[in-house]
C-alpha cells in the first residue's frame, strides 16, 4: 500500500476548488507514481479514471477505497479505443506513464512510449473535449539533451504545448518512496551481498535532489485547483541537493540491514558504456525469467544522466503551490523498513 494522502489537503480546498471537475483519466495510474496520485485524487474529492493493464492489480493496490471511488479502464498507450473510452468518461487527464530504458524485446522503446504514447493520449483528450491537462516529464529535459530518454521527454513536451490545452508540465528529480524501483535499487546496493560494491558512475559528485512521491501527487492534484498553474513547467526537487556518494552515505546511515564496509566503486563513464551495450542482450533475456533483475539494468543514456546534475530552485514551485517539500532524510528514516 501506498503511502497516505498528503498532509497539505484541507477540507476548504476539496470544497471550494475545481467543481467543473469530477472525474480525471490517469494513465500509468499502477505505477509507483501513479499510484499516490490515485489516492491524492480520491482524498480530494475527484473519481480517477484509471488506464490499467489489470483492474485487479488497481484493486490489490487501494483495498481500502470503495470500489465506485475508482474507474478502470483496460488498455495501454497504444490502445486508442481504451484511450477514448477514459477520456471520454472524463473531464482532466493527467499522463504519468514513461519508461527510463528501453526493452525491445517487451515492446518498450522511448519513441513509442514517451512521443508516440502521449500523441495518443492528446489525440484521446482533444476528441473527448477535455481541456485540463498535466503531464510528467523530468527534470533534464531538453532540446539538445544527449540521452533519447531526455529527448524523446522533450519532443513529447513539445507535442503538448503545440496544443490547445490548458496543460502543466512537471518535471522531477529523482522520485523516491518506499514502493519505488529507485529505492529498492539503492536498498540492494546497500544491504545486499550482491553487487560485492556499491557501484557509480564517473567521479560520483553529479548532484540529484530527491522529491518525495507524496509531494509530486499533491502538486499534480493541487494544479487542478490553481488556474494560474496553467501553461506553466515546474520542476520538481525536495529541499536539499545531494551528490551520488552523499546520497549513498545517507542511505547507509539510515536503512536497516545496511552493510557499512561495502566498498563503493567507481566505473568511468566510458567503460560504463561498454558493459551497458555487451550486458544488454543477456539482461533481457535475464529479466524475462526474473522481472526483479530488471532493475539493474542500465544504459548508455543512464550513464550520462548519472554524471549530470539534476538539481532545481524547489522554492519555485513551494511558492506555487504554497507547500513546503518533503526533506529526504526524514522521510527515508520515516518508510526505510518498508522498503521490498
Amino acid at each position: 500500500m501506498t503511502d497516505a494522502p498528503s498532509e497539505q489537503t484541507t477540507p476548504e480546498t476539496i470544497a471550494t476548488s475545481a467543481p467543473e471537475i469530477r472525474k480525471v483519466m490517469v494513465t500509468g495510474a499502477t505505477g509507483f507514481v501513479g499510484q499516490g496520485i490515485v489516492r491524492e485524487l480520491v482524498s480530494r474529492g475527484f473519481t480517477p479514471v484509471c488506464l490499467v493493464r489489470s483492474s485487479d492489480t488497481l484493486r490489490r493496490q487501494h483495498p481500502d477505497i470503495p470500489a465506485d471511488r475508482m474507474l478502470p479502464v483496460v488498455g495501454t498507450l497504444q490502445d486508442r479505443d481504451a484511450l477514448q473510452r477514459a477520456a471520454d468518461l472524463s473531464q482532466a487527464a493527467i499522463h504519468l506513464v514513461g519508461i527510463i530504458i528501453e526493452r525491445s524485446l517487451q515492446g518498450k522503446t522511448f519513441a513509442k512510449t514517451h512521443v508516440q504514447g502521449t500523441a495518443n493520449v492528446l489525440h484521446a483528450v482533444e476528441r473527448a473535449g477535455i481541456t485540463r491537462y498535466l503531464h510528467m516529464s523530468a527534470l533534464g529535459t531538453r532540446a539538445d539533451a544527449v540521452s533519447p530518454y531526455h529527448r524523446t521527454k522533450w519532443l513529447a513536451e513539445e507535442d503538448v504545448r503545440s496544443r490547445n490545452l490548458d496543460w502543466t508540465i512537471f518535471r522531477p528529480s529523482l522520485i523516491h518512496g518506499p514502493n519505488g524501483e529507485f529505492m529498492r535499487l539503492i536498498k540492494a546496493f546497500i544491504c545486499g551481498l550482491l553487487p560485492p560494491v556499491i557501484p557509480y558512475f564517473g567521479d560520483g559528485q553529479a548532484k540529484i535532489q530527491p522529491v518525495s512521491a507524496k509531494d509530486v501527487a499533491y502538486c499534480f492534484v493541487e494544479s487542478l485547483f490553481r488556474e494560474q498553474t496553467i501553461r506553466k513547467t515546474y520542476a520538481l526537487g525536495g529541499p536539499r541537493a545531494y551528490t551520488w556518494l552523499q546520497l549513498y552515505d545517507t542511505c547507509r546511515r539510515i536503512m536497516p540491514g545496511a552493510r557499512r564496509g561495502k566498498p563503493y566503486a567507481s566505473l568511468p563513464p566510458g567503460l560504463a558504456r561498454i558493459i551497458a551495450g555487451i550486458s544488454a542482450p543477456p539482461m533481457a533475456l535475464a529479466e524475462l525469467v526474473i522481472p526483479r533483475l530488471g532493475m539493474f539494468r542500465f544504459d548508455g543514456g543512464q550513464v550520462t544522466m548519472a554524471t549530470e546534475d539534476a538539481v532545481c530552485d524547489h522554492t519555485i514551485v513551494e511558492a506555487a503551490f504554497d507547500i513546503q517539500m518533503r526533506g529526504f532524510e526524514p522521510e527515508l528514516t520515516a518508510y526505510a523498513d518498508r522498503i521490498r
